[in-house]
């Protein structure tokens, strides 16, 4: 999910927020529209109608305008740190790496010069055993190869880390667009194949058509060995533990110890290998491919990762690929957005500690900490009011809940970033000296107790997650405000925005994956025969109705691919209601602007889900993001929920009508 930071209080019984402010913007209402017949289009169509995405965006809307915030507060604060020349710490750690980044100056004089010790290294490879070895050491590099590796926790053994290997090594957002026959997919293979002329031109290269011709090849080979999304939601499928001796017979002729010993891991006793098919077919590749092939293959590689830190040839070339062919940008994003996202993804917790001092008071950690309490609560009489699930399960559900884990607005303890010493005048350096920064401290966590009080976000972040191997939920700063939350606005809006967002997360540890690990955040299986068969039933169905839906022509949304996204946004805003309603305390809503408190939560609801985006943004988003598009989160979740048909007496004949036998209700 995605929001931004105030404040907030309420209890379930008796004490609400301020009456009186609707907390709905009814400026976007489209009125020719009748929520009966479409609810986002209601409350969204005026903006959808004449809002213009920027030029330098591929998408846009309430989410976008809050993180479009987040830069420019993370601006600010930058920005400050770089102009104190008595800096010291972080913050002058923080102004450095934004100085390098926005000396334009620099970075063009010196072209290609800092990573030319890279491409003299794929140069010099003369056997297969030096490529093994290479990929091992680029692990912490800014390259993306066609294995990976990090640092997990173990899934069935939860208080442990546990190396993985996964498939990778796509520059594409999904091997649709290799093997896709759809002729939006052959559009973007042509800007990659132009693209990689233009990369291996511009840094000297001979025959860069043919080179180009050969990555090309190489990653559609790449593409044929892995497997789906789909496929790869399922965490039992991924969880294939073994040995190194067991990962030699899998994918032999490789030399597995020179890899994971150039990888930072020797004598690592046991790997999760997330795809095995993948990695047995790779090991093919590496022994039968040409190791010209695949020089061409890392030479693009890291001229593609690089390409952002280089001059402005490269810059641009790269912008032309993944912005305007691939996402639909007509221009550039301004260059300190991008230096922004640069300290983001480096110094990010740095970032959020002075983030948090500014923006974050302490009364608005116990606030939202009150609200996430009642949500929960709602959850469990939710629970024990199904009628699909037994009383075994039901146990079993209300023992995870109980032992779900809070993390609001920021961390306990800070990361320390003692290791990292970013240098003003040092780009590409800076960027690696980060990724390996980054990669050593997850390697430092081998052997050691699963730390607990880490954070997978940062608190400036719009977001917020589920993690089913920590049985938590975490909530950044960043997270309450307008359209989400408004503190001057009545109960409705709010449980229909941050409330429904909250459920959203919640229910993640009930989806079709988080359901699968139990209380202690271990891939169990807790439920019963009969229950599980019930629940899949009622998944299946929603599947069903999210496939079809057509957000491009001739593209649906993958009702599989979205499903745990699907489950948690129809089971967030049921669970967002029942709180509303235990929030009344029996007493009636008022009337605000003509619209009952029903009505309130469900066009609040709708409002956080206003956005457009760009058609080659979307065919990106509809074959590699488990999210439904903004329209569809909106409709689908809404059309199955009886409070919304009563709330605005939908009846047989309105397009959003659902007889209640078809209504889909899991949690």
């Amino acid at each position: 999910m995605k929001m931004k930071a105030l404040a907030l209080s309420l209890l379930l019984a008796g004490q609400v927020w301020a009456h009186g402010v609707s907390g709905i913007d009814t400026a976007n209402f489209n009125s020719q529209v009748r929520p009966q017949d479409d609810i986002y289009l209601a409350v969204n169509g005026k903006w959808l109608d004449t809002h213009e995405i920027p030029a330098s965006e591929s998408w846009d809307g309430a989410f976008k305008e809050l993180r479009d915030l987040s830069d420019e507060r993370g601006r600010g604060l930058i920005e400050t740190a770089a102009a104190a020349k008595d800096a010291s710490g972080n913050e002058r750690k923080i102004g450095a790496m934004y100085a390098s980044f926005m000396n334009e100056a620099a970075a063009e004089r010196r072209g290609l010069q800092p990573i030319e010790p890279d491409l003299k290294a794929i140069t010099m490879l003369s056997s297969r055993g030096e490529l093994v070895r290479l990929l091992g050491s680029w692990q912490a590099g800014n390259v993306k190869l066609p294995i990976g590796l990090y640092i997990g926790i173990d899934a069935k053994n939860a208080t442990a880390y546990l190396p993985e290997l996964y498939q990778s090594g796509l520059a594409m957002p999904d091997r649709d667009y290799y093997l896709g026959k759809d002729a939006r997919f052959a559009k973007a293979r042509d800007a990659y194949g132009a693209y990689l002329v233009k990369l291996f031109r511009q840094a000297g290269y001979a025959q860069p058509e043919k080179r180009a011709k050969r990555v090309m090849a190489l990653e559609t080979k790449l593409a044929q060995l892995q497997r789906s999304r789909v496929e790869n939601r399922d965490p039992q499928k991924t969880y294939n533990k073994m040995t190194p001796a067991h990962l030699a017979k899998l994918a032999p002729k490789v030399d597995w110890t020179g890899f994971f010993a150039a990888a930072g891991l020797p004598g690592s006793a046991e790997i999760n290998v997330a795809q095995p098919d993948y990695v047995a077919g790779l090991a093919k590749l590496l022994q039968k491919e040409p190791l010209l092939n695949w020089q061409d293959y890392l030479t693009a590689h890291t001229l593609d990762g690089y390409a952002p830190y280089l001059n402005k040839a490269m810059v641009d070339a790269r912008f032309d690929f993944y912005g305007k062919a691939l996402s639909g940008a007509k221009e550039q994003r301004p260059r300190w957005k991008r230096g922004v996202q640069l300290v983001e993804s480096s110094l990010g917790e740095a970032l959020g500690q002075q983030y948090v001092a500014k923006y974050f008071p302490p009364e608005n950690k116990r606030k939202m900490q009150e609200l996430v309490s009642n949500l929960m609560k709602a959850y469990g009489q939710s629970i024990d009011s199904l009628s699909w699930m037994g009383p075994e399960t039901k146990k079993a559900a209300q023992y995870k809940l109980s032992k779900y884990m809070l993390k609001i607005g920021y961390p306990d303890h800070w990361r320390d970033y003692a290791g990292l010493e970013p240098q003003v005048d040092d780009l590409v350096g800076n960027v690696k000296r980060s990724n390996r920064f980054e990669y050593e401290w997850q390697l430092s966590h081998l052997g050691k107790p699963v730390d607990r009080t880490e954070w997978g976000m940062t608190p400036q972040t719009v977001n917020a997650y589920y993690n089913p191997s920590q049985n938590e939920i975490v909530f950044p700063a960043a997270i309450l405000q307008p359209p989400f939350f408004n503190m001057a606005a009545d109960d409705a809006a709010n449980y229909g925005g941050i409330g429904s967002v909250i459920g959203h997360e919640i229910s993640h540890g009930f989806d079709d994956q988080g359901s699968q690990y139990d209380a202690d955040g271990n891939l169990r299986d807790w439920w019963t025969k009969e229950d599980k068969a019930s629940f899949h039933a009622l998944t299946s169905r929603l599947v069903a109705q999210y496939a079809a839906y057509e957000p491009l022509p001739g593209k649906h949304i993958n009702g599989q691919l979205t499903l745990g996204e699907n489950i948690a946004d129809n089971a967030g805003l049921q669970i967002a209601y029942k709180a509303y309603q235990l929030s009344l305390d029996g007493k009636p809503a008022p009337a605000i602007d003509g619209m009952s408190g029903d009505q309130r939560f469900f066009y609040g609801f709708s409002q956080i889900w206003r956005g457009k985006m760009r058609d080659e943004e979307l065919l990106s988003r509809l074959v590699s993001d488990p999210h439904s598009p903004e329209a569809f989160r909106a409709i689908g979740a809404t059309s199955n929920s009886d409070a919304f048909q009563h709330a605005f007496d939908v009846k047989p004949g309105d397009k959003m009508f659902k007889p209640e036998e078809q209504r889909i209700r899991i949690w």
